[in-house]
């Protein structure tokens, strides 16, 4: 096991993977910019490094930052969190070059899933089922026009190396392609220097459907249930479910088996999530994610499992400490990500916290960096926190959940609380029957 790692990250991940190590007695190093000198994850550290300024492109984002924080401490390992450098595989050989360890997957593994044509390529060949589009990038407007008459309207023109829903546009006719094909482009090549693009099928009515696989690099992997994640805004995240509401025990068994021998035929090491687009009980892959997921919590309250400590556990070459036949389901769980942004129009909303209260209870987990007195700064992603409740089925765990919400107070700066508010009175979100187009189109109803 190793004596120290150093976490590549800020905020409550960084917290999330402090805990884990401090159980396995294991020593932490928290990098840091300076306008994270007071963060919470500094001060829970053994040890901090300041690596650089506030700006996350000289400070998170530099390697050798990170490195030369490792080599100064003494670290062995290097956890990434998520964001930042989590799926850099220049990042990871680099660490791998230096001598030390990185918990995650390979390289190869995170380039390979990184480009989504080959991603979908890699996954087809391993039979995972996919959405049908073109068979790799498509340069020309021509043949985006023969590709979309082959699988017919509406379809959906996406970066090749795209994320988080940039280099992404809808074209529901023929009328409307080539300006989805261009501009879509041009977003790619502004968002990630890369304007290769593949267009899909567009499914009306899907879900997003994920999930859980853990390997342990040599060929023997397991799944852990799916998450429902499809309500989201612009793409983006904003509650998770799991089980998911619309899949029973036999269909969680096909596709989990599906993808963890995926997983293991690659010889994948540590955590991973599998995304699909699920529609009339076909599941279609979108794109696989090397890392922890935001929304890992839900899947470790209904299987009781710390997949921080199995990614570390893992990468020092341990066994992994479950097998498939030892995972079980147990009730439901709901996660929801409160930002600090100011409703109707999520626009962030830096600034000083003047009283936390985190909510508790059974059933009820709270993943936080504030305190009070905390200053929010400007310079990162709005989320502030995630809280996570557990139940014995999913009734429970929506009452859990607007019980919690409601001991919850972050006073001093706007935040999207009042949103999950709503949303848990809708008869919608109380049955489970939503869509990815769903929260998008009560927002216009409601919040305009």
């Amino acid at each position: 096991m190793f004596s120290k790692i150093l976490i590549a990250n800020r905020g409550e991940i960084a917290l999330r993977v402090i805990r884990a190590a401090r159980e396995m007695g294991v020593g932490t190093v928290a990098v840091h910019s300076t306008a994270d000198a007071d963060a919470m994850h500094v001060r829970m550290a053994d040890e901090s490094v300041c690596i650089g300024p506030a700006p996350s492109n000289e400070s998170y984002l530099s390697m050798a930052g990170v490195l030369t924080a490792c080599e100064i401490t003494g670290a062995e390992a290097i956890h990434p969190g998520y964001g930042f450098l989590s799926e850099n595989a220049n990042f990871v050989q680099a660490v791998e070059d230096h001598g030390l360890k990185f918990i995650g997957p390979s390289a190869e593994h995170i380039r390979m899933m990184g480009d989504k044509i080959t991603a979908k390529d890699t996954m087809k060949a391993l039979g995972v089922p996919c959405v049908p589009g073109s068979d790799g990038g498509v340069h020309h407007f021509e043949t985006a026009e023969a590709v979309a008459k082959s699988i017919g309207y509406p379809v959906i023109v996406k970066a090749t190396a795209g994320g988080g829903g940039r280099g992404m546009k809808l074209a529901r006719t023929e009328a409307d392609l080539e300006t989805a094909f261009r501009t879509a482009r041009a977003e790619a090549k502004a968002a990630f220097g890369n304007d290769e693009v593949y267009i899909e099928k567009y499914l009306g009515k899907p879900r997003h459907i994920e999930v859980q696989v853990f390997g342990d690099g040599r060929g023997t992997a397991v799944h852990l249930g799916e998450r429902d994640c499809s309500l989201q805004r612009r793409h983006q995240k904003v509650l998770e479910e799991a089980p998911g509401p619309a899949i029973d025990a036999a269909t969680r068994a096909r596709i989990g088996e599906t993808c963890a021998k995926a997983v293991a035929d690659l010889g994948y090491e540590g955590a991973g999530t599998i995304e699909f687009l699920y529609e009339d009980g076909e599941f279609y892959f979108i794109e696989m994610n090397t890392r922890l997921q935001v929304e890992h919590p839900v899947t470790e309250a209904i299987f009781g499992v710390d997949l921080v400590r199995e990614q570390i556990r893992v990468a020092a070459g341990e066994p992994m400490s479950f097998t498939q036949d030892d995972l079980e389901l147990r009730g439901h769980a709901i996660e929801v990500r409160i930002n600090a942004e100011r409703l109707p129009n999520f626009a962030p909303c830096p600034g000083k916290i003047t009283q936390y209260h985190a909510p508790g209870g059974l059933g009820v987990r709270m993943d936080s960096a504030l305190y009070d007195g905390y200053k929010i700064p400007p310079y990162y992603d709005s989320l502030i926190a995630k809280l996570i409740v557990h139940g014995r089925d999913r009734p429970e765990a929506l009452a859990r959940l607007n019980r919690a919400l409601g001991e919850l107070i972050v006073d001093g700066v706007d935040t999207t609380v009042p949103l999950f508010h709503a949303l848990l009175q809708e008869p919608d979100i109380q049955s489970g029957d939503y869509t990815i187009h769903w929260l998008e189109r009560w927002l216009e109803e409601n919040m305009d």
